[in-house]
């Protein structure tokens, strides 16, 4: 739909897929392939935030990116999660 010139979504998002996943000292950051990125406080993720950087750097991709797997932590996030808050 258009109005006043722009485009603009109706109805349910378009899905959205991780494509690298990083850290800095207080946040996670979650890079998308549609080019956006999310980031979130490491204090929503109470696993995270007491995990060692090894093991934060150990993840994987669930799919085709709609989630992220860190083995050693058995912690599961998934994007649309994410996007929620």
């Amino acid at each position: 739909m258009s109005r006043n010139g722009m485009t603009t979504l109706e109805g349910k998002p378009t899905s959205a897929f991780a494509s690298n996943v990083w850290f800095d000292e207080d946040t996670l950051h979650v890079d998308l392939l549609d080019g956006r990125s999310i980031a979130a406080p490491l204090e929503w993720f109470p696993t995270l935030i007491g995990a060692t950087p090894e093991q934060k750097a150990d993840w994987r991709l669930i799919g085709t990116g709609i989630g992220i797997h860190w083995e050693a932590l058995d912690e599961d996030l998934s994007v649309a999660g994410l996007l929620e808050h």
